[in-house]
């Protein structure tokens, strides 16, 4: 239960940022701060993670050889194995770019609506690169999928919300970018310590956004000011919180279950965009985020029923 209480509370961790970045737009700050702060305080949190637990591991295993060879996973990555992992955490930044950019458009429950379309458009990516159609549970979960996004978006049964197109342009862009991210990050150096791989992976997306948007915030004076209490919390709940928790939960309670909590970001986003930002969530749009939830679920479901069946016969 405390694993699987892990993973959640990860999840949803992700499901109070947008509401943060609203209420950064709303005080002010540009995009490139605002990201910039959250991946900051990321790197900063992820090295004092990866320091103390290589000390307290060197510490524990003074004396004793045996140990010696988890501490590689720390320190003896190749430049070659860290380039890899900073190039896996350029998506990362992507996705939150144009998520963060679609919240300037359209209301975040809406922004999350359609991040969470990566589950059909990762489905799609993949059954483009094996040229194998998706089975049909897959296809029923899928337009379980589309029927709750129509609903969750306000398209169906309740008044339309304000659509933009480059909102839902940029929200549709970051489901894309965030499948590649699922698709293509877990096959970069699968074999380093899952704390050491997130530090370099957010080292590598601040790098990164550094190019795109100078950080001007750390001389300007705009860092030591309300920026940094939106930086600190988008890091701490962004960049630094979820990758620890699934870190310590997913291994324990398994990927398809971890793919089923993980879909609580969804409901925390938009209960924290009616509670906080007062945005109109009806009855119709709960309904909506049930199917959307429902369908992420089913796949994963199907394939635990299976494996326990398969597991009674033997």
């Amino acid at each position: 239960m405390k694993y699987s209480v892990s993973v959640f509370v990860g999840a949803a961790s992700y499901g109070v940022l947008s509401t943060i970045v609203v209420l950064a737009y709303q005080s002010g700050f540009q995009l490139g701060e605002i990201v910039g702060t959250q991946l900051l305080t990321g790197v900063v949190l992820s090295w004092l993670s990866v320091f103390y637990i290589q000390r307290k591991k060197s510490a524990k295993s003074a004396g004793s050889r045996g140990n010696q060879a988890d501490n590689s996973s720390y320190t003896n990555l190749t430049w070659r194995q860290r380039g890899l992992l900073m190039l896996a955490g350029a998506p990362t930044v992507i996705t939150g770019l144009l998520y963060y950019q679609s919240l300037r458009y359209i209301p975040a429950s809406l922004a999350i609506i359609l991040l969470f379309q990566f589950t059909w458009i990762g489905v799609a990516i993949q059954a483009a690169l094996t040229c194998r159609r998706p089975g049909k549970n897959m296809m029923l979960a899928l337009l379980v999928i589309l029927a709750g996004t129509l609903l969750a978006a306000g398209v169906l049964g309740e008044a339309a919300m304000p659509f933009n197109r480059w909102g839902i342009l940029f929200g549709l862009l970051a489901a894309v970018s965030y499948s590649c991210f699922i698709l293509f990050s877990g096959r970069a150096v699968p074999s380093a310590h899952p704390i050491s791989r997130s530090a370099w992976m957010v080292t590598g997306g601040f790098i990164l956004l550094a190019i795109l948007f100078p950080p001007y915030f750390l001389f300007n004076g705009l860092l030591w000011g309300p920026l940094l209490l939106f930086g600190a919390l988008l890091g701490f709940f962004g960049a630094f919180l979820p990758p620890l928790l699934f870190a310590i939960g997913v291994p324990h309670v398994g990927e398809g279950m971890a793919g089923i909590l993980g879909a609580a970001e969804l409901p925390v986003a938009v209960l924290m965009s009616s509670l906080v930002l007062h945005e109109p969530v009806g009855e119709v749009r709960w309904l909506g985020v049930v199917l959307i939830l429902a369908g992420v679920a089913l796949p994963e479901l199907w394939k635990l029923r299976k494996r326990s069946s398969s597991s009674l016969v033997s």
